[in-house]
C-alpha cells in the first residue's frame, strides 16, 4: 500500500500564508482594475458620449481616464502588502518602492495625456495659425517626464529629491551637451513666436535646405513644410531663426501678387514714327487720347524752338518703343486681372548685348498661384503679339535654323 505524502512537511505556514495573502492582494488588485475600467470608466464614457469630447476620437485616443484608472490597482497593492500578515519588511518595502514609482510613472502619463488633448484643442482654434504652441507642449511633456524621473529615482533610491536636483548643478555641464539641440530649438522657438516670424499656414521659401511650400507643423525640434510638389521638408527649428529665408505671408495679406518681367527688344527696330504711323496708331482706342496730348505737346516744344527747329536733331518726335510703353501702361491699367492700387510701371532698363529690356512691374489682384500665372501669362502673350504692330522685334539669339535660313536666302540672290 502507497504511502500518503504529508504536504504540511514540505511547506512552512510562516512563507505559505503571505503568499496566498499576497497573491489574494493581486487578485483583488485586479478586481479594482476591472471594475474601475468596466464600471466607472463605463459611466464617464456615457457621460461624455454625447458631448463633442465624447465623439472626438482623436481625443479619445489618448484615453486619459484609462491611464488614469491604472492607478487603482497600484494603490491597492502600495496599501494591502502592509495589512498582510509575516511579510518581511524588506520585501514589504521592496514592494511599496516599486508600486510607488509605477504610481507616479501612471500619473505623468496622464498629464502628458492632458498635454496632447490641450495641445489638439488649440490648434484647432480659427485664429491658431497667430502663434503655434506645438512646441510649448512638447516642451511640458519634456519636464514632465523629467520630473517623473526624478521623484522615481528619488522613490528609488530613497533619497530626497531636493537632494538629487542639488546634484544636478554638478551635472549641468554634462546635460548642456546632452540637451544642447532642445535648449537651442527651444529658445529659436521662442524668438520665433515673439517675433512672428513663421505662422502655422505660412508659404516659406528657404532653398538652403530645399524648402519651398506651406508649412503644415511647427515643433520644439523641426518645422514641417509641404513643398507644392508634395514632398515633406523638416527644417531643424533654429535653422528658422538663423538662417535667411522669404515668407511669402505678407503678399498674402496684401492681397496681390508681383508681376516683374522684361522683354528684350532688338535695338534695331527702334525707330521714329511719322505723320503716316500716328494716323494709324491713333486708329487704336488706347492710344487715341495719349497720341493727341502727346503731338500737342511735342508741337508746342518745337514751335518754341524757333529756327532751330529746322534741325531735326533738335526737335523731339515720337518712337515706336515709347508709343509701345505708353501702349503697354494704359493697357495694364484696363486689365481685370491688375491691382490698381499698388505700383504699376512700364520702364526700359538699361540696354546690353540682349537689347532693350523693357520691364513690366505690377501686380495682379489675386494671391492664388494658378490664377496669378494665368494672368501673366495672358499679358505676355498679348505683348509679344503685339509688337509687330509697333513694328518692333524681340532680341533672339541666333540659331541653327536662322544661319541656314540667311544661307539659302543668300544663294538664291547669288543664283
Amino acid at each position: 500500500m502507497p504511502r500518503s505524502i504529508n504536504l504540511s512537511s514540505y511547506l512552512d505556514p510562516s512563507y505559505t500564508e503571505p503568499a496566498i495573502a499576497f497573491c489574494l492582494l493581486i487578485v483583488i488588485a485586479i478586481i479594482a482594475n476591472f471594475g474601475v475600467k468596466r464600471l466607472l470608466l463605463k459611466g464617464v464614457e456615457r457621460l461624455v458620449q454625447n458631448t463633442s469630447f465624447g465623439q472626438d476620437q482623436e481625443l479619445r485616443r489618448h484615453a486619459v481616464i484609462k491611464r488614469a484608472a491604472n492607478v487603482i490597482p497600484l494603490i491597492v497593492i502600495s496599501a494591502g502588502v502592509k495589512a498582510i500578515p509575516g511579510v518581511p519588511p524588506s520585501v514589504a518595502s521592496a514592494i511599496n518602492i516599486v508600486t510607488q514609482a509605477a504610481i507616479i510613472l501612471s500619473v505623468a502619463l496622464v498629464f502628458v495625456a492632458v498635454a496632447s488633448i490641450v495641445d489638439v484643442i488649440y490648434h484647432r482654434r480659427e485664429d491658431r495659425r497667430q502663434s503655434s504652441l506645438k512646441g510649448y507642449f512638447q516642451l511640458g511633456k519634456i519636464i514632465i517626464y523629467a520630473i517623473a524621473a526624478i521623484l522615481i529615482v528619488a522613490v528609488l533610491t530613497g533619497r530626497s529629491p531636493t537632494i538629487l536636483l542639488s546634484s544636478l548643478g554638478a551635472m549641468a555641464a554634462v546635460l548642456m551637451l546632452v540637451f544642447q539641440d532642445t535648449i537651442l530649438s527651444f529658445v529659436a522657438a521662442l524668438q520665433i513666436s515673439s517675433n512672428d516670424v513663421v505662422r502655422q499656414g505660412d508659404w516659406i521659401s528657404m532653398p538652403s535646405v530645399g524648402a519651398d511650400g506651406d508649412v503644415i507643423e511647427i515643433g520644439l525640434h523641426m518645422v514641417k513644410v509641404r513643398n507644392f510638389d508634395k514632398t515633406i521638408t523638416s527644417i531643424p527649428t533654429r535653422k528658422l531663426a538663423t538662417e535667411s529665408f522669404a515668407n511669402w505671408r505678407g503678399m498674402q495679406e496684401s492681397g496681390g501678387r508681383r508681376i516683374k518681367r522684361s522683354i528684350h527688344i532688338d535695338q534695331h527696330s527702334i525707330r521714329f514714327l511719322d505723320e503716316d504711323d500716328l494716323k494709324n496708331f491713333a486708329q487704336m482706342a488706347l492710344l487715341r487720347d495719349y497720341i493727341a496730348k502727346k503731338a500737342t505737346e511735342i508741337e508746342n516744344w518745337n514751335e518754341s524752338l524757333g529756327a532751330e527747329a529746322d534741325n531735326p536733331a533738335n526737335t523731339r518726335r515720337q518712337t515706336n518703343i515709347g508709343l509701345l510703353r505708353a501702349y503697354l501702361k494704359l493697357y495694364l491699367k484696363s486689365h481685370p486681372g491688375i491691382h490698381q492700387h499698388m505700383t504699376l510701371m512700364v520702364r526700359q532698363m538699361e540696354s546690353g548685348p540682349t537689347g532693350v529690356p523693357l520691364e513690366i512691374y505690377c501686380f495682379t489682384n489675386t494671391t492664388a498661384w494658378a490664377a496669378y500665372e494665368g494672368i501673366q501669362s495672358d499679358i505676355f502673350d498679348h505683348i509679344l503679339a503685339t509688337l509687330p504692330e509697333f513694328d518692333l522685334a524681340v532680341f533672339q539669339q541666333l540659331a541653327g535654323t536662322d544661319i541656314r535660313g540667311a544661307r539659302r536666302k543668300a544663294l538664291k540672290l547669288a543664283a
